[in-house]
């Protein structure tokens, strides 16, 4: 089968056009001091097994629940940075199935009265976004099962997207800016690879065209569950499509039915696990333990003073960087993704002026001092942003070369310091003195005969063999351009 942007993926056998339909499902664990209805610390990662407990959370009979005010204020602050709309009206709600990592044989979470409706990211509508309490942890061995209930109830953000994502790459794409978004928010570390971001893609393959409103022209849904990673959800996506065309077409045995499956890294492949419940399948009712909510009573949630409370969102930075300093785009998302980093090149650019000052500048922070970061030889800590932008304007003074400038960077990184005093005290500064260097550039006339020779002769491309000796004599301290220039005069 061939893909077609616009006309979605032909069929090899029988021409038939096929277009995927993708919805996500990701949930995200807040950052919260405290679990989703009780008192035990929110830190299923750090501890030992069974340590953050209590009978709220282990599912004791009696024990009663109440709402943590900031995890439902952190999926809110989400709504508005998405500009969807807000609840006025929301209640908890009782979702009944039963497997070891549930103790209660329901999990509490939303279903008919959603904190967050509505909204978008990236172009993808949002259908809904609503809390629950995420479930235990279970431990596979050979012959027996262990539960942690560290992670019983802490406090789990659901997003749901509505299904108007036709390509694995855009469903990447809005993945990776939630969890970004996320992240600038403070709400949640949402890393993958431990768990408190999980991605699960509904997915169906039609001849009916994209959707339109109209869930009848879809196809059969299959829901591939719990990807950890972004390139797993390409991988899981792009299989899912590809098998249920080639089962369409007949080119694969076996039929299309609503289920749930997995993923085998391994394997390559999605696998079978359960058949797909429906909303009538949990019996979801409202909790009775759970007081309702109504926010216009109270003024925190409002929208105006949840606006106040958001950062700088993504976009909005990507926006500032790309107008107003002109900086690459690899820049920008790096800036992004290491806000550190973000923070130090925001606090030097307010000392420049000038676009070439401006991309010199993000080239030493995403390049030199990201490098220095990842071959642990100091602390990010030491470097003052103002200080960065004192080395630029060495460097377009001619008093630091580009060698001396990484030099300066790497002292600064391991001890702190201001950029010049470091500089004068390393001797990093050019020698930029005519009559200083003119002494340097005769003795090496004399040393190499041969090659002024040569160069008389025409070979001026030992103009830089020259500059490159005179670099030496003077241990990298001399402004190259004033060498090749006096190294000219002096050949004549």
């Amino acid at each position: 089968m061939t893909k077609q942007e616009d006309k979605g993926i032909i069929g090899n056998k029988t021409g038939k056009v096929y277009y995927p339909t993708i919805g996500l499902e990701i949930h995200a664990e807040m950052k919260t001091q405290t679990k989703m209805f009780c008192r035990c610390k929110n830190d299923p990662f750090n501890s030992e097994p069974n340590t953050h407990i209590c009978p709220v959370c282990t599912g004791q009979p009696g024990a009663l629940p109440f709402v943590n005010k900031q995890a439902v204020k952190n999926v809110m602050r989400v709504g508005v940075a998405l500009g969807s709309s807000l609840a006025d009206f929301s209640e908890f709600d009782r979702k009944n199935y039963f497997y070891p990592d549930i103790p209660k044989a329901y999990q509490i979470s939303q279903y008919q009265y959603p904190l967050v409706s509505g909204g978008s990211l990236v172009g993808v509508e949002l259908e809904r976004i609503h809390m629950e309490e995420d479930t235990a942890t279970s431990i596979h061995k050979t012959n027996y099962s262990l539960v942690d209930f560290n992670r019983s109830s802490v406090p789990l953000m659901e997003l749901v997207t509505m299904p108007v994502i036709h390509s694995a790459d855009k469903a990447i794409e809005f993945a990776r800016e939630l969890q970004l978004l996320l992240r600038t928010l403070g709400v949640s570390d949402a890393n993958l690879e431990k768990g408190e971001m999980r991605i699960e893609a509904n997915i169906s393959v039609s001849t009916n065209g994209h959707f339109d409103g109209d869930f009848s022209k879809l196809g059969t849904k299959t829901e591939v569950k719990n990807l950890n990673s972004f390139k797993v959800v390409g991988q899981a996506i792009d299989f899912e499509v590809a098998r249920h065309i080639a089962i369409l077409e007949g080119e694969s045995d076996g039929e299309l039915i609503q289920e749930t499956r997995g993923w085998d890294e391994n394997k390559q492949a999605t696998f079978s696990q359960r058949s797909k419940e429906t909303a009538d399948d949990y019996r979801y009712f409202p909790d009775p333990d759970i007081p309702k909510y109504r926010f216009s009573d109270l003024p925190e949630f409002s929208v105006d003073v949840l606006k106040e409370s958001l950062p700088e969102l993504p976009w909005e930075k990507r926006e500032r960087y790309k107008v107003a300093y002109g900086i690459k785009n690899e820049d920008i998302d790096f800036y992004l993704q290491n806000p550190k980093f973000g923070e130090i090149f925001d606090e030097a650019v307010n000392e420049l002026s000038s676009d070439v000052e401006y991309k010199k500048l993000s080239n030493y922070i995403s390049s030199d001092l990201a490098g220095l970061q990842k071959n642990e030889v100091g602390d990010l800590s030491n470097v003052v942003g103002t200080e960065l932008a004192v080395i630029v304007q060495m460097i377009n003074r001619g008093e630091l070369s580009s060698r001396g400038a990484k030099d300066l960077l790497l002292e600064m990184y391991k001890n702190g310091g201001k950029a010049e005093q470091i500089a004068n005290e390393k001797g990093l500064i050019q020698k930029s003195d005519p009559e200083e260097l003119k002494r340097v550039i005769e003795q090496i006339i004399l040393d190499n005969p041969k090659q002024v020779g040569e160069y008389k002769d025409g070979a001026e491309k030992l103009l830089q063999y020259f500059v490159g000796q005179g670099m030496k004599a003077t241990k990298g301290s001399a402004n190259p351009s004033i060498l090749a220039e006096l190294f000219r005069e002096g050949l004549k």
